[in-house]
Protein backbone atom coordinates (compact mmCIF):
# COMPACT_ATOMS: atom_id res chain seq x y z
CA UNK A 1 0.00 0.00 0.00
CA UNK A 2 1.49 3.39 -0.72
CA UNK A 3 0.08 6.04 0.47
CA UNK A 4 1.39 9.44 -0.01
CA UNK A 5 1.78 13.19 2.17
CA UNK A 6 1.77 11.25 5.31
CA UNK A 7 2.84 13.54 8.33
CA UNK A 8 5.60 14.49 9.83
CA UNK A 9 5.26 15.96 12.53
CA UNK A 10 2.59 15.68 15.37
CA UNK A 11 0.90 18.63 16.33
CA UNK A 12 -1.23 17.83 19.49
CA UNK A 13 -3.32 20.76 19.35
CA UNK A 14 -4.11 20.23 15.41
CA UNK A 15 -7.60 19.25 14.58
CA UNK A 16 -7.70 20.77 10.99
CA UNK A 17 -6.10 17.97 9.60
CA UNK A 18 -6.81 14.93 8.34
CA UNK A 19 -4.04 13.03 10.26
CA UNK A 20 -4.46 14.70 13.30
CA UNK A 21 -7.90 14.12 13.42
CA UNK A 22 -7.52 10.25 13.01
CA UNK A 23 -4.67 10.87 15.46
CA UNK A 24 -7.52 12.14 18.05
CA UNK A 25 -10.32 10.21 17.27
CA UNK A 26 -8.74 7.10 16.84
CA UNK A 27 -6.88 6.75 20.64
CA UNK A 28 -10.47 8.62 22.10
CA UNK A 29 -12.07 5.77 20.58
CA UNK A 30 -9.85 3.04 21.34
CA UNK A 31 -9.88 4.79 25.11
CA UNK A 32 -14.12 4.45 25.44
CA UNK A 33 -13.45 0.64 24.08
CA UNK A 34 -12.22 0.25 27.15
CA UNK A 35 -15.18 1.18 28.88
CA UNK A 36 -17.18 -1.17 27.49
CA UNK A 37 -14.54 -3.88 27.48
CA UNK A 38 -13.26 -4.00 31.15
CA UNK A 39 -16.12 -1.59 32.25
CA UNK A 40 -17.58 -4.86 34.25
CA UNK A 41 -14.50 -5.59 35.90
CA UNK A 42 -14.50 -3.44 39.04
CA UNK A 43 -17.60 -3.94 40.02
CA UNK A 44 -17.02 -7.88 40.11
CA UNK A 45 -17.22 -8.06 43.44
CA UNK A 46 -20.46 -7.00 43.01
CA UNK A 47 -21.48 -9.80 40.04
CA UNK A 48 -19.51 -12.04 41.55
CA UNK A 49 -22.23 -11.75 45.05
CA UNK A 50 -25.37 -11.11 42.46
CA UNK A 51 -24.68 -14.11 40.39
CA UNK A 52 -23.11 -16.87 43.08
CA UNK A 53 -19.50 -16.98 40.47
CA UNK A 54 -16.87 -19.17 41.80
CA UNK A 55 -13.51 -18.36 41.03
CA UNK A 56 -13.51 -20.48 38.10
CA UNK A 57 -16.15 -19.24 36.82
CA UNK A 58 -14.79 -15.63 36.85
CA UNK A 59 -12.58 -16.70 35.03
CA UNK A 60 -13.97 -18.44 32.29
CA UNK A 61 -15.70 -15.30 32.07
CA UNK A 62 -12.18 -13.32 31.69
CA UNK A 63 -10.71 -15.77 29.11
CA UNK A 64 -14.53 -15.16 27.55
CA UNK A 65 -13.79 -11.07 27.21
CA UNK A 66 -10.18 -11.54 25.12
CA UNK A 67 -10.63 -14.83 23.73
CA UNK A 68 -13.04 -13.82 20.52
CA UNK A 69 -10.69 -10.80 20.02
CA UNK A 70 -8.33 -12.90 19.07
CA UNK A 71 -10.89 -13.93 16.05
CA UNK A 72 -11.77 -10.33 15.54
CA UNK A 73 -8.33 -9.05 15.32
CA UNK A 74 -7.31 -11.07 12.94
CA UNK A 75 -10.40 -10.41 10.91
CA UNK A 76 -10.72 -6.72 11.35
CA UNK A 77 -7.18 -6.18 10.13
CA UNK A 78 -8.20 -7.80 7.21
CA UNK A 79 -11.32 -5.49 6.80
CA UNK A 80 -9.30 -2.64 7.03
CA UNK A 81 -6.99 -3.25 4.19
CA UNK A 82 -10.28 -3.85 1.88
CA UNK A 83 -13.28 -1.04 3.35
CA UNK A 84 -10.55 1.25 4.99
CA UNK A 85 -10.45 2.13 8.93
CA UNK A 86 -12.68 4.34 8.61
CA UNK A 87 -15.93 2.75 8.31
CA UNK A 88 -14.44 -0.44 9.93
CA UNK A 89 -14.37 1.59 13.68
CA UNK A 90 -17.62 3.28 12.90
CA UNK A 91 -19.28 -0.33 12.49
CA UNK A 92 -17.10 -1.96 15.51
CA UNK A 93 -18.14 1.06 17.88
CA UNK A 94 -21.68 0.99 16.71
CA UNK A 95 -22.70 -2.73 17.07
CA UNK A 96 -19.77 -2.99 19.89
CA UNK A 97 -22.95 -1.06 21.87
CA UNK A 98 -25.74 -3.48 21.89
CA UNK A 99 -24.02 -6.85 23.87
CA UNK A 100 -22.10 -3.63 26.58
CA UNK A 101 -25.67 -2.39 27.53
CA UNK A 102 -27.64 -5.82 27.27
CA UNK A 103 -24.95 -7.40 29.47
CA UNK A 104 -27.26 -6.11 32.32
CA UNK A 105 -29.62 -8.90 31.40
CA UNK A 106 -27.81 -11.41 32.42
CA UNK A 107 -29.54 -14.00 35.07
CA UNK A 108 -26.69 -16.53 35.29
CA UNK A 109 -23.00 -17.93 34.39
CA UNK A 110 -24.34 -18.69 31.01
CA UNK A 111 -25.79 -15.65 29.88
CA UNK A 112 -22.79 -13.66 31.67
CA UNK A 113 -20.41 -15.35 29.84
CA UNK A 114 -21.81 -14.96 26.47
CA UNK A 115 -22.65 -11.07 27.24
CA UNK A 116 -18.75 -11.06 28.10
CA UNK A 117 -17.82 -13.23 24.78
CA UNK A 118 -19.61 -10.65 22.67
CA UNK A 119 -18.19 -7.62 24.06
CA UNK A 120 -14.59 -8.56 23.71
CA UNK A 121 -15.14 -8.21 19.85
CA UNK A 122 -14.61 -4.53 20.89
CA UNK A 123 -10.64 -4.94 21.49
CA UNK A 124 -10.83 -5.48 17.94
CA UNK A 125 -10.78 -1.59 17.94
CA UNK A 126 -6.84 -1.39 18.88
CA UNK A 127 -5.80 -2.55 15.53
CA UNK A 128 -7.91 -0.31 13.51
CA UNK A 129 -6.39 2.18 15.72
CA UNK A 130 -2.97 0.98 15.02
CA UNK A 131 -3.91 0.90 11.08
CA UNK A 132 -5.11 4.58 10.93
CA UNK A 133 -1.99 6.28 12.96
CA UNK A 134 0.32 4.26 10.73
CA UNK A 135 -0.90 5.28 7.00
CA UNK A 136 -1.43 9.05 8.65
CA UNK A 137 1.96 9.29 10.04
CA UNK A 138 5.35 9.09 8.25
CA UNK A 139 8.11 6.43 9.41
CA UNK A 140 10.04 9.32 11.55
CA UNK A 141 7.32 10.04 13.73
CA UNK A 142 5.25 6.77 13.38
CA UNK A 143 6.55 5.08 16.50
CA UNK A 144 5.69 7.43 18.90
CA UNK A 145 2.16 8.33 16.90
CA UNK A 146 1.52 4.73 17.37
CA UNK A 147 2.53 4.13 20.55
CA UNK A 148 0.57 8.38 21.93
CA UNK A 149 -2.83 6.25 19.72
CA UNK A 150 -2.66 3.15 21.34
CA UNK A 151 -1.34 4.26 25.00
CA UNK A 152 -3.76 7.11 25.48
CA UNK A 153 -6.58 4.76 24.23
CA UNK A 154 -5.39 2.07 26.51
CA UNK A 155 -5.37 4.50 29.48
CA UNK A 156 -8.86 3.80 29.46
CA UNK A 157 -8.04 0.46 31.40
CA UNK A 158 -7.31 2.80 34.18
CA UNK A 159 -10.02 5.75 33.77
CA UNK A 160 -12.32 2.74 33.79
CA UNK A 161 -11.38 1.05 37.01
CA UNK A 162 -12.05 4.50 38.47
CA UNK A 163 -14.82 6.24 36.72
CA UNK A 164 -17.05 2.94 36.93
CA UNK A 165 -17.33 2.55 40.95
CA UNK A 166 -18.45 6.13 40.89
CA UNK A 167 -21.19 5.72 38.06
CA UNK A 168 -22.48 2.71 40.42
CA UNK A 169 -22.00 4.81 43.69
CA UNK A 170 -24.21 7.51 42.03
CA UNK A 171 -26.97 5.08 40.50
CA UNK A 172 -26.91 4.02 44.14
CA UNK A 173 -27.60 7.21 45.49
CA UNK A 174 -30.93 7.34 43.87
CA UNK A 175 -32.12 4.43 45.93
CA UNK A 176 -31.45 1.85 43.57
CA UNK A 177 -30.00 -1.64 44.73
CA UNK A 178 -26.68 -3.04 43.96
CA UNK A 179 -28.20 -5.64 42.53
CA UNK A 180 -29.90 -3.55 40.20
CA UNK A 181 -27.25 -0.63 40.00
CA UNK A 182 -24.29 -2.58 38.33
CA UNK A 183 -27.00 -3.50 35.53
CA UNK A 184 -27.76 -0.11 34.83
CA UNK A 185 -24.33 1.37 34.85
CA UNK A 186 -23.37 -0.50 32.14
CA UNK A 187 -25.52 1.36 30.12
CA UNK A 188 -23.50 4.29 30.18
CA UNK A 189 -20.50 3.18 28.22
CA UNK A 190 -22.98 1.84 25.64
CA UNK A 191 -24.03 5.00 25.06
CA UNK A 192 -21.18 6.32 24.68
CA UNK A 193 -19.68 4.16 22.51
CA UNK A 194 -22.69 4.51 19.83
CA UNK A 195 -21.97 8.32 20.35
CA UNK A 196 -18.24 7.61 19.35
CA UNK A 197 -19.15 5.55 16.52
CA UNK A 198 -21.32 8.54 14.83
CA UNK A 199 -18.43 10.86 15.34
CA UNK A 200 -15.64 9.15 13.95
CA UNK A 201 -17.83 8.55 10.82
CA UNK A 202 -18.60 12.07 10.30
CA UNK A 203 -14.85 13.85 10.76
CA UNK A 204 -12.07 11.32 10.32
CA UNK A 205 -10.92 9.89 6.61
CA UNK A 206 -9.54 6.79 5.69
CA UNK A 207 -5.98 8.44 4.34
CA UNK A 208 -4.44 12.17 3.74
CA UNK A 209 -5.67 12.47 0.79
CA UNK A 210 -9.22 11.14 1.01
CA UNK A 211 -11.20 7.69 2.04
CA UNK A 212 -9.80 4.46 0.21
CA UNK A 213 -13.06 4.34 -2.47
CA UNK A 214 -11.65 7.96 -3.61
CA UNK A 215 -8.47 6.76 -3.45
CA UNK A 216 -9.32 3.29 -5.65
CA UNK A 217 -11.33 5.71 -7.77
CA UNK A 218 -8.45 8.20 -9.07
CA UNK A 219 -6.27 5.25 -9.27
CA UNK A 220 -3.99 5.98 -6.38
CA UNK A 221 -4.71 2.95 -4.41
CA UNK A 222 -5.19 -0.68 -5.68
CA UNK A 223 -8.06 -2.57 -5.41
CA UNK A 224 -8.11 -4.40 -1.98
CA UNK A 225 -9.46 -7.61 -4.22
CA UNK A 226 -6.43 -8.29 -6.53
CA UNK A 227 -2.96 -10.13 -6.44
CA UNK A 228 -2.15 -7.12 -4.04
CA UNK A 229 -4.76 -7.07 -1.56
CA UNK A 230 -6.31 -8.09 1.64
CA UNK A 231 -5.59 -11.58 0.66
CA UNK A 232 -2.07 -11.50 -0.61
CA UNK A 233 -1.05 -9.75 1.97
CA UNK A 234 -2.59 -12.00 5.17
CA UNK A 235 -0.63 -14.81 3.16
CA UNK A 236 2.87 -12.76 2.89
CA UNK A 237 1.79 -11.74 6.78
CA UNK A 238 1.68 -15.61 7.92
CA UNK A 239 4.56 -16.82 6.21
CA UNK A 240 7.20 -14.17 8.00
CA UNK A 241 8.55 -15.75 11.12
CA UNK A 242 8.99 -11.78 12.39
CA UNK A 243 5.25 -11.76 12.41
CA UNK A 244 4.70 -14.30 14.61
CA UNK A 245 7.55 -13.05 17.19
CA UNK A 246 6.21 -10.26 17.57
CA UNK A 247 2.79 -11.85 18.30
CA UNK A 248 4.30 -14.00 21.36
CA UNK A 249 6.22 -10.57 22.29
CA UNK A 250 2.96 -8.60 22.40
CA UNK A 251 0.88 -11.51 24.17
CA UNK A 252 3.92 -10.72 27.16
CA UNK A 253 2.99 -7.11 26.90
CA UNK A 254 -0.52 -6.59 25.97
CA UNK A 255 -1.49 -9.70 27.25
CA UNK A 256 -0.35 -8.96 30.42
CA UNK A 257 -2.14 -5.70 30.69
CA UNK A 258 -5.41 -7.19 29.90
CA UNK A 259 -5.18 -9.81 32.28
CA UNK A 260 -4.31 -7.09 35.49
CA UNK A 261 -7.23 -5.33 33.87
CA UNK A 262 -9.36 -8.25 34.65
CA UNK A 263 -7.79 -8.96 37.79
CA UNK A 264 -6.54 -6.09 39.73
CA UNK A 265 -9.67 -4.93 41.69
CA UNK A 266 -10.82 -7.62 42.69
CA UNK A 267 -6.92 -8.81 43.56
CA UNK A 268 -6.21 -5.71 46.24
CA UNK A 269 -10.07 -5.78 47.42
CA UNK A 270 -9.51 -9.83 48.57
CA UNK A 271 -5.76 -9.64 48.89
CA UNK A 272 -5.90 -6.19 51.15
CA UNK A 273 -9.04 -6.21 52.49
CA UNK A 274 -10.38 -2.83 50.71
CA UNK A 275 -13.58 -0.98 49.67
CA UNK A 276 -14.51 -1.67 46.33
CA UNK A 277 -13.92 2.22 45.71
CA UNK A 278 -10.78 2.59 47.13
CA UNK A 279 -9.82 -0.58 45.05
CA UNK A 280 -10.70 0.21 42.04
CA UNK A 281 -9.09 3.42 42.75
CA UNK A 282 -5.41 1.52 43.41
CA UNK A 283 -6.04 -0.30 40.48
CA UNK A 284 -6.68 2.31 37.69
CA UNK A 285 -3.25 3.38 39.13
CA UNK A 286 -1.87 0.46 36.49
CA UNK A 287 -3.78 2.23 33.35
CA UNK A 288 -3.14 5.71 34.51
CA UNK A 289 0.23 5.41 33.34
CA UNK A 290 -0.65 4.90 29.86
CA UNK A 291 -1.09 8.43 29.66
CA UNK A 292 2.61 9.06 29.24
CA UNK A 293 4.30 5.09 29.23
CA UNK A 294 3.23 3.63 26.05
CA UNK A 295 4.18 6.98 23.87
CA UNK A 296 7.71 6.95 25.76
CA UNK A 297 8.41 3.01 24.31
CA UNK A 298 7.41 4.79 20.90
CA UNK A 299 9.42 7.75 21.31
CA UNK A 300 12.64 5.73 22.34
CA UNK A 301 11.78 3.51 19.61
CA UNK A 302 12.33 6.21 17.35
CA UNK A 303 15.08 7.03 19.25
CA UNK A 304 17.50 4.15 19.22
CA UNK A 305 16.13 3.62 15.72
CA UNK A 306 18.40 7.10 15.06
CA UNK A 307 21.12 5.23 16.70
CA UNK A 308 21.24 1.91 15.46
CA UNK A 309 18.54 1.30 12.98
CA UNK A 310 15.89 -1.28 12.90
CA UNK A 311 18.07 -3.41 15.00
CA UNK A 312 18.05 -0.77 17.32
CA UNK A 313 14.83 -0.48 17.45
CA UNK A 314 14.84 -4.16 18.50
CA UNK A 315 17.08 -4.41 21.43
CA UNK A 316 15.02 -1.19 22.97
CA UNK A 317 12.35 -3.42 22.33
CA UNK A 318 14.02 -6.90 24.76
CA UNK A 319 15.30 -4.40 26.87
CA UNK A 320 11.56 -3.12 28.09
CA UNK A 321 10.09 -6.47 28.09
CA UNK A 322 12.65 -8.17 29.80
CA UNK A 323 12.41 -5.59 32.73
CA UNK A 324 8.82 -6.13 32.77
CA UNK A 325 8.93 -9.85 33.83
CA UNK A 326 12.01 -8.84 36.25
CA UNK A 327 8.89 -6.49 37.93
CA UNK A 328 6.20 -8.22 37.55
CA UNK A 329 7.97 -11.28 39.46
CA UNK A 330 8.87 -8.55 42.22
CA UNK A 331 5.03 -7.27 42.16
CA UNK A 332 3.93 -11.07 42.68
CA UNK A 333 5.59 -11.48 46.30
CA UNK A 334 4.95 -7.87 48.13
CA UNK A 335 2.63 -8.41 51.13
CA UNK A 336 2.76 -4.90 52.36
CA UNK A 337 -0.15 -2.59 50.17
CA UNK A 338 2.71 0.40 49.68
CA UNK A 339 4.97 -0.72 48.36
CA UNK A 340 2.93 -3.41 46.12
CA UNK A 341 1.48 -0.17 45.02
CA UNK A 342 4.84 1.39 44.18
CA UNK A 343 6.17 -2.09 42.59
CA UNK A 344 2.58 -2.10 40.29
CA UNK A 345 3.16 1.37 39.19
CA UNK A 346 6.94 0.61 38.00
CA UNK A 347 5.99 -3.14 36.25
CA UNK A 348 3.04 -0.91 34.52
CA UNK A 349 5.54 1.31 32.96
CA UNK A 350 7.69 -1.17 31.36
CA UNK A 351 4.48 -3.22 30.44
CA UNK A 352 3.63 0.01 28.22
CA UNK A 353 7.02 0.72 26.91
CA UNK A 354 7.01 -2.86 25.61
CA UNK A 355 3.71 -2.30 24.06
CA UNK A 356 4.99 1.39 22.28
CA UNK A 357 8.35 -0.67 21.38
CA UNK A 358 6.48 -3.72 20.00
CA UNK A 359 4.82 -1.32 17.41
CA UNK A 360 7.60 0.91 16.89
CA UNK A 361 8.73 -2.18 14.94
CA UNK A 362 5.32 -3.53 13.27
CA UNK A 363 5.07 -0.91 10.34
CA UNK A 364 8.60 -1.61 9.21
CA UNK A 365 7.75 -5.48 8.94
CA UNK A 366 5.63 -5.49 5.89
CA UNK A 367 4.28 -2.13 3.90
CA UNK A 368 1.97 -3.83 1.86
CA UNK A 369 0.44 -6.04 4.39
CA UNK A 370 0.52 -3.49 7.25
CA UNK A 371 -3.45 -4.25 8.27
CA UNK A 372 -2.79 -8.41 7.95
CA UNK A 373 0.59 -7.46 10.42
CA UNK A 374 -1.17 -5.31 12.58
CA UNK A 375 -4.15 -7.73 12.94
CA UNK A 376 -1.76 -11.12 13.70
CA UNK A 377 0.40 -8.75 16.52
CA UNK A 378 -2.30 -7.63 17.88
CA UNK A 379 -4.04 -10.82 18.12
CA UNK A 380 -1.23 -11.99 19.98
CA UNK A 381 -1.99 -9.71 23.24
CA UNK A 382 -5.13 -11.63 23.32
CA UNK A 383 -3.38 -14.70 23.25
CA UNK A 384 -1.35 -14.24 25.69
CA UNK A 385 -4.04 -13.18 27.90
CA UNK A 386 -6.50 -16.00 27.34
CA UNK A 387 -3.42 -18.08 28.22
CA UNK A 388 -2.75 -16.30 31.35
CA UNK A 389 -6.23 -16.46 32.36
CA UNK A 390 -6.03 -19.92 33.02
CA UNK A 391 -3.50 -18.98 35.56
CA UNK A 392 -6.05 -17.37 37.53
CA UNK A 393 -8.97 -19.51 37.09
CA UNK A 394 -7.31 -22.34 39.23
CA UNK A 395 -8.34 -23.00 41.99
CA UNK A 396 -5.32 -24.60 43.55
CA UNK A 397 -3.34 -21.52 42.33
CA UNK A 398 -3.13 -18.12 44.03
CA UNK A 399 -3.35 -15.34 42.53
CA UNK A 400 0.24 -14.18 43.69
CA UNK A 401 1.31 -17.16 42.55
CA UNK A 402 -0.04 -16.92 39.22
CA UNK A 403 1.57 -13.32 38.69
CA UNK A 404 4.58 -15.37 39.57
CA UNK A 405 4.83 -17.83 36.87
CA UNK A 406 3.55 -14.94 34.54
CA UNK A 407 6.61 -13.22 35.56
CA UNK A 408 8.80 -16.04 34.33
CA UNK A 409 7.37 -16.64 31.11
CA UNK A 410 7.14 -13.00 30.18
CA UNK A 411 10.89 -13.06 31.07
CA UNK A 412 11.64 -15.48 29.02
CA UNK A 413 9.58 -14.51 25.99
CA UNK A 414 11.30 -11.28 26.23
CA UNK A 415 14.37 -13.08 24.29
CA UNK A 416 12.16 -14.48 21.78
CA UNK A 417 12.22 -10.20 20.48
CA UNK A 418 15.99 -10.67 19.09
CA UNK A 419 14.26 -12.95 16.53
CA UNK A 420 13.11 -10.11 14.93
CA UNK A 421 15.72 -9.20 12.47
CA UNK A 422 16.24 -7.12 9.38
CA UNK A 423 18.98 -6.49 6.30
CA UNK A 424 22.08 -4.41 7.95
CA UNK A 425 20.59 -0.76 5.60
CA UNK A 426 17.18 -1.43 6.21
CA UNK A 427 15.79 2.12 7.31
CA UNK A 428 14.34 2.60 10.15
CA UNK A 429 12.93 6.13 9.97
CA UNK A 430 11.81 8.37 7.01
CA UNK A 431 12.82 12.04 6.30
CA UNK A 432 9.10 12.96 5.07
CA UNK A 433 5.98 11.89 4.30
CA UNK A 434 6.78 10.61 0.75
CA UNK A 435 10.51 9.70 1.84
CA UNK A 436 12.01 7.36 -1.16
CA UNK A 437 13.60 5.20 1.72
CA UNK A 438 12.90 0.93 0.52
CA UNK A 439 11.44 -1.10 2.36
CA UNK A 440 11.08 -4.77 3.06
CA UNK A 441 8.64 -6.59 0.18
CA UNK A 442 5.55 -9.07 1.26
CA UNK A 443 7.79 -12.28 0.98
CA UNK A 444 10.60 -10.68 3.19
CA UNK A 445 12.76 -9.73 0.31
CA UNK A 446 14.33 -6.28 0.15
CA UNK A 447 13.88 -4.10 -2.81
CA UNK A 448 15.63 -0.98 -3.05
CA UNK A 449 13.28 0.81 -5.65
CA UNK A 450 10.05 0.65 -3.17
CA UNK A 451 9.24 3.78 -1.17
CA UNK A 452 7.78 3.65 2.41
CA UNK A 453 4.46 4.42 3.17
Amino acid sequence: MEIKNKATRIRLFDFTTPQMRAFHLSWFAFHVCFFGWFGIAPMMAIVRDDLNLTKTQIGNTMIASVAVTVVVRLFIGLLCDRIGPRRTYTWLLCLGALPVMSIGLADSFETFLLARLAIGAIGASFVITQYHASIMFAPNVVGTANAATAGWGNLGGGTTQILMPLVLSAILMLGVSETLGWRLAMVVPGVVLFLTGIAYWHFTQDAPDGNFTELRRRGELVEARNEYGAQASFGSAIRDVRVWALFLVYGACFGVELTINNIAALYYFDNFELSLGTAGLIAGLFGLMNLFARALGGFFSDRFARLGGLRGRVRWLFLTLLCEGIALMMFSQMQVLGIAIVTMVVFSLFVQMAEGATYGVVPFINQRALGAVAGIVGAGGNVGAVAAGFLFRSESLSYQQGLFFLGITVTLIAFVALAVRFPKNAPARGRDSNASDPVLAPTGGYHPGEQMG
